[in-house]
């Protein structure tokens, strides 16, 4: 399958063409379900999945009486592999959309699903066999990691000591660690540790704390995500600890890009990974049988980093996250 590349923007504008399809061929062909499986809201940036994939449910149904979005969250892997099993035994799917919990325990079971001859449209933590996708929506994370650390890389000099938490073990999560490794191997900055804290507050306020413990002199860290970054900026600040000149995240949470247009010191920059693409796959993959507007390939969404100079573009006071 050709790999079709594509910005932000782009795949806002082709949800916007795809509602705007006249409903008559729609209305006349049979139901379509289109089943939505997404993580709960365990943390802000899936809360705001939850809120964007309520909100595509609505509207593409108002607009396509012939398709059915059967909506489900899992707080967990397995309680997703269950809920799975359960809509695919009770009805037959026309598409699954779904926001895996971890790459490798879905890839099982959704292809089970696409044998019976599913659409599958993946978004942001890509599957352990791509091949099994019919579309791949997500943020570019190879630069989330990778623009992260040139920016940091710069304002070090190249040298330095810091340390990184990752997030839940999936595709997107080594991605962003690659994109962030390969940039800081070629510089004189050594990681002292790097341990999962799975995308969490709270974990990662507790993983902070350990290395504040371990390690007496710190000169930045890397959040890997905007929820980790608070239980960083949390245990830093309890320390009184004054040698990491540098607190950085991603995803481009409001409360984090508040911070970024007051030119906050330690966090003076971030990088956009919005929730909102949930909705994108999902006008998309309606697209399949409502629009005439097959859609197949990888689109990304970019990663540029988010500074005081042009956070105003990244801010949205009435977001969920």
């Amino acid at each position: 399958m050709k790999s079709i590349i594509r910005k932000a923007g782009l795949l806002l504008s082709t949800a916007t063409l795809v509602l705007a399809q006249p409903l008559g061929t729609a209305q006349a062909q049979e139901k379509r379900i289109v089943a939505v499986s997404i993580p709960a809201a365990t943390h802000g940036w899936t809360g705001g999945v939850v809120y964007h994939a309520e909100q595509a449910e609505k509207e593409v149904e108002a607009a396509f009486p012939n398709v059915d979005v059967v909506l489900s969250t899992a707080s967990s892997a397995t309680a997703q592999v269950s809920a799975l099993e359960d809509l695919s035994a009770t009805r037959k799917l026309d598409a699954l959309v779904i926001l895996p919990f971890t790459s490798e325990e879905l890839t099982g079971p959704v292809e089970q699903i696409k044998k019976n001859g599913t659409f599958i449209s993946v978004v942001d933590r890509g599957l352990t066999d791509p091949t099994i996708q019919d579309l791949y929506v997500a943020g570019d994370n190879i630069a989330v990691g990778a623009n992260t650390a040139r920016w940091l890389s710069d304002k070090l000099g190249g040298e330095g000591e810091i340390v990184v938490l990752r997030g839940i073990p999936t595709v997107i999560d080594d991605e962003r660690i690659k994109g962030f490794s390969d940039v800081i191997d070629k510089t004189n900055i050594k990681i002292l540790d790097i341990q999962y804290a799975n995308w969490n507050q709270d974990e990662a306020f507790k993983l902070m704390q350990d290395y504040l413990a371990k390690y007496p002199k710190i000169d930045a860290v890397w959040a890997n995500d905007d929820d980790m970054l608070l239980g960083v900026i949390e245990a830093v600040g309890r320390a009184g600890r004054k040698d990491i000149k540098y607190a950085l995240g991603g995803n481009g949470m409001k409360q984090v890009i508040e911070m970024v247009k007051e030119g906050n010191e330690r966090t003076p920059v971030s990088t956009p990974y919005p929730p909102s693409m949930i909705k994108s796959a999902i006008y998309m993959t309606a697209a399949q049988f409502a629009g005439q507007a097959p859609m197949r390939g990888s689109f990304l969404l970019g990663a540029p980093l988010i500074t005081p100079e042009n956070a105003d573009q990244f801010y949205f006071p009435d977001s969920p996250f």
